[in-house]
């Protein structure tokens, strides 16, 4: 325990010490993390409202004949009996036209020619969880086109597929400007550390002679390292959470941004614990980087 409090004692010390280079470690340490921060909060919000949209994924079959109300009960209890089918909606021919006039009423004298309705009863698909992905929406539309009694399959596949590349785009780009990120973290902590080494050599080099061990001299540095990149955690968590109710609050005032209301959400607990200890982790790697150097005999 004594140990520890004089490990702990010194990475301050060095921490007051070097309060010029401390402040900028501690600043570009969290510049870096903010930069991560708001590429997280993008990629968490996106996938949120993909997940929203994803919900409303639904598939159109329309039928080549108009179905006894018995005959639409068949329908739905065979379209039910499939996996990738949460739930089933039937639409009349009667019902399509009434919400065909109801939509675009400047476009009611399109059908007054017609003499009979021409629009063909319907069945509205909700696609169930695990099969809201492209590639299962298209096999299910495949299959069922090729039913008897089936006119036509319709489903937004362009949209579908174009909103999971997206999501798939943002997590890769999440892993690439995390890594460089990470290795920008790192040089700066060990240059900072390494000032402090510099600075203190002769000190070093006493305590070697008179026998510290390399993990006693070394300890208090890697510690220095992890209290600079946990504070840059912090404070960039800090700002983080300051800017996005600052952006929030301006999205919610009426005359901002067309009055858009905000569905925003902030990084959810895990994450942000996950960018404290990405600090400290941080922290404590650019400090290996920097006492590899006390391993060689001066």
């Amino acid at each position: 325990m004594r140990r520890l409090s004089y490990f702990v004692a010194e990475a301050v010390m060095n921490i007051r010490i070097n309060r010029a280079t401390t402040v900028i470690a501690v600043a570009t340490m969290a510049f870096t993390l903010i930069c991560f921060g708001v590429f997280l909060l993008l990629y968490v919000n996106l996938k949120e409202v993909a997940g929203s949209l994803q919900n409303e994924i639904k598939v159109v079959v329309y039928l080549a004949d108009d179905p006894s109300s018995q005959g639409a009960t068949d329908w739905q209890r065979r379209l039910k009996a499939e996996p990738e089918v949460a739930s089933v909606v039937y639409i009349s021919k009667e019902q399509a036209l009434a919400e065909f006039r109801a939509q675009f009423p400047s476009e009611q004298h399109l059908l007054d020619g017609l003499g009979e309705n021409p629009l063909p009863a319907s069945l509205v698909l909700a696609i169930a969880a695990p099969f809201r992905s492209s590639h299962a929406v298209k096999r299910l539309s495949e299959r069922l086109s090729a039913v008897p009694g089936v006119a036509q399959v319709q489903y937004s596949q362009d949209w579908i597929e174009n909103l999971a590349a997206v999501v798939r785009y943002f997590e890769l780009g999440a892993l690439a400007v995390g890594a460089v990120l990470s290795v920008a973290s790192m040089t700066i902590i060990a240059n900072t550390i390494r000032l402090t080494l510099y600075a203190r050599k002769d000190e070093i080099e006493i305590m070697r002679l008179i026998g510290a061990t390399r993990t006693f001299i070394n300890v208090p540095y890697l510690l220095e390292g992890a209290m600079l990149g946990t504070l840059g955690g912090a404070l960039s968590l800090a700002m983080l959470k300051g800017g996005f109710e600052f952006v929030k609050l301006q999205l919610a005032s009426p005359g901002r941004f067309w009055g858009m209301p905000s569905g925003l959400n902030f990084l959810p607990v895990q994450l942000s614990v996950l960018i404290l200890l990405a600090g400290l982790v941080l922290g404590c790697a650019g400090s290996l980087v920097s006492v590899r150097e006390l391993r060689k005999p001066r």
